[in-house]
């Protein structure tokens, strides 16, 4: 299966406790941080939700 990596670019200070939540799911809570993932639709979902705060890098 297709692997993406997620990366934080921005912070979660003021943001929403859900997206607060979805970025913790993903692995990530800093800025710079990286996590590989599956290539799913459900943590496509995720990063959709959190778009403003994570870039993916298609590996």
């Amino acid at each position: 299966m297709a692997k993406i990596i997620v990366k934080q670019v921005k912070s979660i200070i003021g943001r929403p406790e859900s997206q607060r939540k979805i970025v913790a799911a993903l692995g990530l809570g800093r800025i710079g941080k990286q996590k590989e993932h599956e290539d799913t639709p459900s943590v496509r979902g995720m990063v959709a939700k959190v778009s403003h705060l994570v870039e993916i890098v298609e590996k």
